[in-house]
Parts: C-alpha cells; structure tokens; sequence
C-alpha cells in the first residue's frame, strides 16, 4: 500500500532530510513549510497521514491539529523537541494520535506511521460488542449509541475495541500501548492517560463517573460490565 505523508515543519533541512529518509522507507512524502501551507495542501489533495511540527509561524501547530481533528479522523503524529514540557500533553488533547521527539529517527518514525495505520481486522466479521448502551462494530469501524452513531477516531476506536475484547478483564496500561500504537513507551503512559479521557467524553454518559471505561488503580483499565 503507498502511504501518502504530509510532512509539515518550517525547517527547511528538517523538511528534506527526513523527506528523503521517509521515501527510502516506502512513503510517498509532500512538505509544508508553515501551517498554512499545510491545511491549503490538506483541502486540495488526501494525505495518510500527517507528520506536525508544533512550534509554527503563523498558524501553530496546536491549532492545525485542531482543526484537523474537527474534520475527521486522520492521524495525526506531532513533532517535539522536549517531553517534559506541557507540548506533549496539549498536543494530544488537541487530537493527535501519537508524537515523536527531536532528533527524528527516520525507521522509528516509519514503524510509527505503519503502526498507526494499521487497522484491526480478523476474527469478529459481523459481530458486535455490546457495552452498557454501546454497540461496537470492530471490523465496520463503527460505535452505536441507541442507533446513533458516536464519532471517534481511529486510535480511540482502537483503544476501546481492545477494551471490549478484553470482556472485563484488566488490560494493563504496557498492554494497551502494545496493542493499540504498536510498540514499547519505556512507561510513558501520558498517551493512553490523554486518549482514556478524550474516549470517556464520548462514550461516557458522565465523565466523571465512568461506567463504560473503568480505571483499575496500579494496573490499568478495563470495560465496564456488559448489559
């Protein structure tokens, strides 16, 4: 499959260095310098996926993550120089799906992009997960609440098919950040954290009183009883 990447960032041998090593990976690759640029690109052609440096002229990058993330679910992997600062935490809560840190490995990245466009698939055609007042189609992709259907993205869809799966038993945090984004966070759990909460206001009746995703203190998560 030709996966199609929008790489925006204003650093200009930032841009072509990883560019080239992206290709030699197998992806298609277009640039934007600015975030601009970027959502001119995104309203003309379809992208696979978008590569976000935050720190932008102009528009930044939060705000085209957000903007983005109104118009649907294309995954989104912001840029960082630091992951102890507040960037990573407001980035994700804007929507992205995952991030990466300064200097970029480009294999790393590349597994990154493949993991994160990975669909899950086999095992359960035209069967249904059924969760308090949720029904969840796993391999449609879809989420029903009393027939209306509830909007997620891709990731957070992801997140509670594993859950579901799982039939109430504890998905430790190691687990999900294996299953879902596909490889190992060396214990940073701020992107599941973030991902939990943003699934909680849409599937949750009341976010603060979870029914439906349950945190299991010191060991991770599980669904809540099915109906």
């Amino acid at each position: 499959m030709n996966v199609s990447v929008l790489l925006v960032d204003d650093d200009e041998r930032i841009r072509q260095a990883l560019g080239l090593a992206l290709t030699d990976e197998g992806f298609t690759v277009e640039e934007a310098e600015s975030g601009e640029d970027a959502l001119r690109q995104l309203d003309s052609a379809g992208f696979d996926v978008v590569l976000l440096d935050l720190m932008l002229p102009g528009v930044d990058g939060l705000d085209v993550c957000r903007m983005l993330r109104s118009r649907g679910d294309l995954p989104i992997i912001i840029v960082t120089a630091r992951t102890d600062t507040p960037d990573v935490i407001a980035g994700l809560e804007a929507g992205a799906d995952d991030y990466v840190t300064k200097p970029l490995i480009a294999s790393e990245l590349a597994a990154r992009i493949r993991a994160l466009l990975r669909r899950r698939g086999g095992g359960r055609q035209n069967t249904s997960l059924t969760i308090e007042d949720l029904e969840i189609w796993p391999d449609e992709g879809v989420v029903h609440r009393a027939g209306e259907e509830l909007y997620l993205t891709r990731t957070e869809f992801r997140l509670l098919v594993e859950l579901a799966a799982a039939e109430g038993r504890i998905v430790t945090r190691e687990q999900l950040l294996q299953r879902v984004w596909g490889y190992d966070y060396y214990g940073d759990t701020r992107l599941l954290d973030v991902h939990v909460r943003r699934l909680r206001m849409k599937v949750e009746r009341n976010p603060d009183q979870p029914a439906v995703v349950l945190t299991v203190r010191g060991a991770g998560y599980k669904i809540g009883p099915p109906r």
